[in-house]
């Protein structure tokens, strides 16, 4: 079992270890555990007491972005980055932790590194908390302000794909748009709820919420609407894009086969007159000196028929 603890008293932050760190007086106390196995589950069930509920929603393993009230605790679960960037459980793009908080206590889990843990460990190593509401409110602020650059860069991304549409680098384009809906997908999934949750935790009634910590609260949840917003326009924009690269792609193909067409139209006759008089059989003036300059003249001005016919027609440029 892996993970950590931290005792604060009076704004200061020391850390100590998970075995004995309920046994410790503080105005708060802090355990982080980075793993769900059954020594996590013993430890959350013996040592720290919690019910049985509780255990299995921080060690659940598939989770979503949610608040749930029980007694005087209150039960969150967001989703934030993963360190290595890689799809967690199921393909997910988003890491998750679950937060399990009461009076004077805070129990965190995660199943994949997330980078929002660093973060909230530095602002709790500078003394800027003091009670559960300050880390729940450090943890969503740190989630939204590592995700909101990474949202902006999709939509660079996009921006870029849009100035740089060339029939030439369809495929190139059409990968890149592609993973960039896809993400976009992917985190617009949980932000949603994630903001719904949010807003909940900071409606409740819970004496260890002060109205900083509201007021933190509400404004990651605004945060996070507006980053779903903005996914939710990064994907439909996406797909009008990949719409565009089709319908080039489309017309790259029609003018392809509108050249090779007129090429076909332009050899087809002069085809025809060469196998004509290829053939091993007494033709007229075969045996003429001049008749190599008169089927030469005559598939010359043929071929000049053929495509001026096409140019006046519009089929083909010059």
């Amino acid at each position: 079992m892996s993970g950590f603890g931290y005792r604060i008293i009076g704004g200061k932050a020391e850390r100590v270890a998970i075995k004995t760190a309920l046994s410790q007086d503080a105005e708060l106390i802090w355990v982080h555990l980075s793993t769900n196995d059954e020594h996590a589950q013993a430890w959350l069930r013996d040592e720290a007491k919690l019910q049985d509920y509780v255990v299995d929603a921080l060690t659940a393993v598939e989770t979503r972005p949610r608040c749930e009230a029980f007694d005087e605790g209150a039960l969150l679960n967001l989703r934030g980055r993963a360190q290595d960037g890689a799809p967690g459980v199921n393909g997910d793009l988003l890491a998750s932790v679950r937060i399990w908080a009461v009076r004077g206590h805070v129990f965190s889990v995660t199943r994949k590194a997330m980078i929002a843990v660093e973060e909230v460990q530095k602002q709790v190593e500078t003394g800027d908390v003091h009670d559960p509401g300050d880390l729940i409110a450090e943890f969503a602020a740190s989630i939204t302000e590592d995700l909101d650059p990474h949202v902006a860069d999709l939509g660079d991304e996009l921006d870029d794909c849009e100035e740089a549409l060339d029939a030439n680098r369809v495929f190139e384009l059409r990968r890149k748009v592609s993973r960039v809906r896809v993400e976009s997908i992917g985190y617009k999934r949980f932000l949603q709820p994630q903001r719904a949750a949010l807003e909940k935790l900071a409606a409740l009634p819970c004496d260890w919420l002060q109205d900083d910590d509201r007021l933190h609260l509400n404004a990651a949840a605004d945060r996070a609407a507006r980053m779903a917003e903005e996914l939710e326009s990064i994907r439909e924009r996406s797909a009008l894009m990949h719409e565009a690269l089709t319908d080039l792609r489309a017309e790259q193909i029609d003018t392809r086969g509108l050249i090779i067409a007129v090429v076909a139209m332009v050899f087809l006759p002069l085809t025809f007159i060469t196998g004509l008089y290829g053939m091993n059989v007494p033709l007229p003036y075969q045996h003429a000196p001049w008749m190599f300059d008169a089927i030469t003249a005559t598939c010359a001005a043929i071929t000049a028929g053929v495509v001026i016919y096409f140019v006046q027609r519009h089929w083909f440029r010059l």
